[in-house]
């Protein structure tokens, strides 16, 4: 799968639009924003990027869309990264629940 080309644009630019941000900028960032928000957990951005797909699949997104914005070359990649919640799994319908059959008594 190819990765799509969003131009010379970073998620996180650094200084200029040439490089992207230094990676211990961003993690110093996202430990400020925990302290900031008072969370107990701990978060890094790792734990931002699985939320972020975790959310997308429990609003319905397709998981092959939350690959390629991941920017994984396999499913099996992505999988690692999706977490779908109990309730999501229980309010799926079966395909057996559209079926509209009926019992007609023996006899």
């Amino acid at each position: 799968m190819n990765r799509i080309d969003f131009g010379k644009r970073w998620l996180f630019p650094g200084r200029d639009d040439e490089r992207p941000l230094v990676p211990n900028v961003l993690h110093a960032a996202c430990r400020s924003a925990c302290t900031a928000a008072g969370l107990s957990k701990s978060v890094t951005v790792h734990t931002l990027r699985h939320t972020f797909a975790t959310h997308l699949l429990e609003n319905g997104a397709d998981v092959r869309i939350i690959q390629v914005l991941l920017g994984h070359a396999s499913l099996q990649s992505t999988a690692r990264y999706t977490q779908v919640a109990t309730k999501t799994i229980s309010n799926t319908p079966s395909p057996l629940d559209r079926l509209r059959l009926e019992v007609v008594p023996p006899g």
